[in-house]
């Protein structure tokens, strides 16, 4: 078993009532920025961005309406850091024109150079579908033929090229090309489509929540979905951890949380790569910016070792 890697969605830039914690309100650019830096510092493999375009009024209460770009977001935090990768968890780019979409993140790839992970989802928020003049109920082969298209785009050539039901280009060129070689496609979801998608499309998975003992089915479909294709290439596959606080909390941090010592959370954590998991995105509680980044800090320098 190899060892975890570990990244965090950052706070701040996206606040669902799910996950936001109430010092996130008043947070700024100088929040983001200090977490980024201790992210870096920590040993994080990445840092993750969300993507929403507009929230509709029946969903606001819920979901809220702060959602940053993760292109502007992430090209800002990019030149803050110089290690820590650079995560869209989840880019919906079905909403987008795939030539839109790599023109954007080759820039960030290329000025971050080579730090991109493109994650990807299908979205599920029908009015933005619908004002962008995308059809809903069809985005899931929209993200389809989207990756296929943005393989191309993303690819080497200054002049890709792409023949489809939906998109059709060639002859048209773009640069900056992404520093990488090949950049990274994660596809996010735990739908069985979404799952599959994974499978046949992509270098990693992003599950959407699962829980523990879900996760060992849906990395038995992943493998036997790639060996029934024949590919042999390596996927990434993630894991969302519970929240966590290291050490032993003083106030109510939710019955959920997995608190206590570093080598107890280690532990506990290590069994996400028993099932084969190779990267964990980790959340902790926290009452402030500081809270959070010394959290990071000694999760990076007491618990991670030990993954």
């Amino acid at each position: 078993m190899t060892a975890l890697s570990y990244g965090i969605q950052l706070p701040v830039q996206s606040q669902s009532t799910m996950y936001a914690e109430p010092w996130e309100a008043a947070a700024g650019p100088e929040d983001l920025l200090a977490v980024a830096r201790t992210a870096e510092r920590a040993g994080f493999d990445y840092i993750a961005s969300c993507d929403h375009v507009a929230i509709p009024r029946r969903l606001a209460p819920a979901m809220s309406t702060v959602w940053y770009d993760p292109v502007a977001t992430l090209a800002f935090l990019a030149a803050a850091t110089e290690r820590v990768r650079l995560l869209s968890h989840v880019a919906v780019v079905g909403l987008r024109h795939p030539l839109l979409t790599a023109k954007q993140y080759a820039t960030l790839d290329h000025l971050s150079a080579g730090r991109l992970i493109l994650g990807v989802g299908a979205g599920h928020v029908r009015e933005e579908f619908e004002v962008l003049g995308v059809d809903f109920e069809r985005r899931g082969a929209v993200l389809d033929e989207t990756v296929d298209a943005l393989r191309a785009a993303l690819g080497a050539e200054e002049f890709p090229e792409h023949h489809g039901k939906r998109y059709d280009f060639e002859g048209l060129g773009q640069r900056p090309r992404p520093a990488q070689d090949r950049v990274p496609l994660w596809v996010g979801g735990s739908s069985p489509a979404a799952v599959r998608r994974a499978a046949l499309r992509g270098d990693g998975w992003l599950p959407q929540g699962d829980p523990r003992d879900r996760l060992p089915g849906q990395i038995a479909r992943l493998g036997r979905l790639r060996a029934e294709a024949g590919i042999e290439d390596p996927l990434t596959v993630g894991a969302i951890t519970e929240p966590l606080y290291v050490g032993t909390p003083s106030w109510d941090v939710g019955r959920r949380t997995l608190t206590g010592p570093p080598d107890r959370l280690a532990e506990s954590l290590r069994a996400y790569g028993a099932m084969g998991v190779h990267q964990i995105q980790v959340r902790f509680r926290c009452r402030s910016r500081g809270e959070l980044t010394d959290q990071m800090a000694a999760f990076g320098a007491e618990v991670a070792p030990d993954l």
